[in-house]
This record gives structure tokens, sequence and C-alpha cells, in this order.
């Protein structure tokens, strides 16, 4: 059977050895779970989206990512454009407008306003086409969607959500949509720590507020929790 290392942080092999989990048996669930997760990002983004629903395989999506991405397909088609590109994604994403993705760039203090003008110009004008309906995903808007994949495996999460595709935009390098969203501001960094703090915020905030007021303010307190959570990955990132 082939052998793969694992690193781990000096203090989380200490607590390893010393609680005595089955190490081997929960990397292999693990993996498992992701090769599964990534085969099907892949199976979708390389396959026809003249399906009834091009989402079908994704069950890790939440319902609204599953929405975004079905925005970005029908934002394409109404342009005229070849493919599905990152700019379609990140459209679907603002048109949304009740995801998770819009509070953490309040967080960090991008107006999804200002993003939704610099995406208008940057993107071509929608104009009637005869050419076919865009029936795949651009090179582009592949890479952003397994990165999004990627984001959340990374940060342990059982789900894909709109702040992961958050990251996955950001994270690609060549797409318009990541390339508006820096120009904006928005740096992977900066926001997987405030992704981190908005879900540590909202957690607590869905259990206190009414929907009316939960809006406002999960901002408020991502921007809250975000400083000290800030403080620990620092810490941590200096340790290792």
């Amino acid at each position: 059977m082939p052998k793969i290392n694992v690193y781990l942080p000096d203090d989380l092999a200490e607590a390893v050895k010393a609680t005595g989990v089955p190490v081997s048996a929960i990397c292999q669930r693990a993996l498992e779970q992701s090769v599964r997760r990534v085969a099907a990002i892949r199976a979708t983004v390389l396959g026809d989206l003249e399906t009834e629903d091009p989402t079908a395989q994704l069950s890790q999506f939440t319902e609204r990512t599953r929405t975004v991405v079905k925005l970005a397909i029908d934002r394409a088609r109404a342009s005229g454009a070849a493919d599905v590109g990152t700019e379609h994604l990140l459209h679907g994403m603002l048109t949304e407008g009740t995801n998770l993705a819009l509070h953490v760039l309040r967080a960090m203090e991008i107006d999804p306003a200002h993003v939704a003008r610099a995406l208008a110009n940057a993107a071509p004008a929608a104009e009637a086409s005869e050419a076919p309906p865009a029936t795949q995903f651009s090179g582009a808007t592949a890479n952003a969607l397994e990165l999004t994949v990627t984001e959340a495996l990374a940060l342990g999460h059982n789900y894909v959500g709109c702040e992961h595709l958050l990251l996955g935009l950001i994270g690609e390098p060549d797409g318009t949509g990541g390339r508006v969203l820096r120009e904006a501001g928005a740096d992977l960094r900066t926001a997987r720590r405030t992704v981190v703090a908005a879900l540590t915020g909202y957690t607590h905030l869905r259990a206190q507020t009414s929907t009316t007021d939960a809006a406002a303010m999960i901002t408020a307190a991502v921007r809250q929790e975000l400083r000290p959570v800030l403080d620990r990955i620092e810490r941590l990132e200096q340790r290792t």
C-alpha cells in the first residue's frame, strides 16, 4: 500500500501522540471525502451545461451557492458569451444578494455595489447574439471552482458556501472576476481570515437575532471578531 507523509505542527503532533487517535484511518476518510468533492467539481466544470440541472453533481454546495452558479450560467447566455466566465460567477454572487460572501466583503470595507459597478465596466456589455448559448465553463472559471472546493477543504468545512466561492475567485489569477475583486481591495489572506471571523460571528448571531436584524449585525460582529482571530492566526503563522 502506498505511503503518504503528513506533516503536523509540533503542538498538534504531540496532542495526536498523547490521545492515540488512529491517524491513518482518519486521514484515509478525510482524503476519500476530499477526492470525491474534487472529482465532482471536475466532472461538472468539464461537463455539458445543457442538462436540466447543471449543478446536480455539486451536492456539497449550499443551495445559495448552487443558485449563484445557475445565475452565472444564465448571465453568460443572456450576454451571448461563448462560455461561463469568472465575471459571470461574480455577477451571480452579487445578484443573489443574501449570501455570506457579501457580508465578508462589507467586513473588509468593500462595498458590493462598488464591485458591481466595477464589474459592469470590466465585463463586456450584454448584447443580442446568434451564437450558441454557453455550454461550458471557461478555464479560469473551472480553476476558480476547484479553488473554491479546496478552500472549503482547507478550512475543514463539510459544505461549500459562497464565502468559499469568494476565496476561489480572489485566488484565481486570470479571470475578470478575481481581477475586479483584487482591484477593489480584496486580497486572499485577509479574505480568508475574514471568512473565519464571519463564520464565528454568524454562528453566534444566528442563535440570538432575527433575520431582519442579522445582516447589519453580522457585518459589525465580523469586524469585532476579526481582530482576535487575526492575532491568533498571526501567532500561529509565526510559530510555523
